[in-house]
């Protein structure tokens, strides 16, 4: 009787879909008025140089199934918008599909606030629009300033690390105060969370790099606190 028991409940169980590809990645960059014009132009390139790079189209072909991501912009509450679709990136030509997309997308804002919970929460409810299903949810938030508005970071982090998504940090620094304790205690969850840092714009493009490549190559992910 227990034996029928137990067959009965695991065929009622959810089964997991599965994965489709190795990483989802939601890049969630910060376009507020703390950003001028060239500030932004040296994110926009050097985020788009990075996916033209051969070191990281080296890194994605070895993902099974390769990797979806999109580009987001955010500033302050109720301030936050998809800049491209979803890519499936396999090889050197999509990889150059995305960072053309990338290069092109224009800026959202550029006033406003620094809510970046609000922009958590919005890479959450965009990777319900994901095309597959991957093996990992990442969420790569980059900024140069502290939280000042919308809802608490910390809270909104936590809620999607339940979920199974990490939350990686991406810290320009320059600010007072400086973001990097913020965005260590308060923002980065899941796991192997971490934060990267940028000592100014100018070397946003070698940060970015150097982050895509520890989310790509898990082994590589380490919490900053170990």
């Amino acid at each position: 009787m227990k034996r029928v028991l137990l067959v009965v409940l695991l065929a009622l169980a959810p089964v997991r879909a599965p994965a489709d590809c190795a990483l989802e990645l939601i890049l969630a960059v910060d376009v507020s008025g703390s950003i001028d014009s060239q500030e932004f132009s040296l994110q926009s390139n050097g985020l788009a140089d990075a996916f033209e790079t051969p070191s990281l189209a080296s890194a994605i072909k070895e993902l099974p199934g390769g990797m979806l991501v999109i580009l987001t912009h955010w500033s302050g509450s109720h301030r936050q918008r998809a800049m491209t679709g979803w890519h499936r990136l396999t090889d050197a030509s999509s990889l150059a599909s995305f960072a053309a997309e990338a290069r092109s997308a224009g800026r959202a804002w550029r006033n406003f606030s620094t809510a970046i919970g609000d922009a958590i929460a919005h890479a959450g409810a965009i990777s319900e629009s994901a095309p597959d299903t991957c093996k990992r949810r990442v969420i790569d938030v980059s900024g140069d300033g502290v939280s000042n508005e919308g809802q608490p970071p910390s809270q909104v982090s936590v809620a999607l690390a339940a979920e199974g998504f990490t939350i990686n940090g991406l810290v320009i620094r320059g600010a007072d105060p400086d973001p990097v304790a913020h965005y260590r205690s308060q923002v980065i969850a899941g796991p192997g969370a971490f934060v990267e840092i940028a000592e100014n714009f100018e070397d946003y493009p070698r940060a970015i790099l150097r982050k895509l490549l520890r989310e790509i190559d898990q082994p590589m992910i380490l919490s900053e606190n170990e």
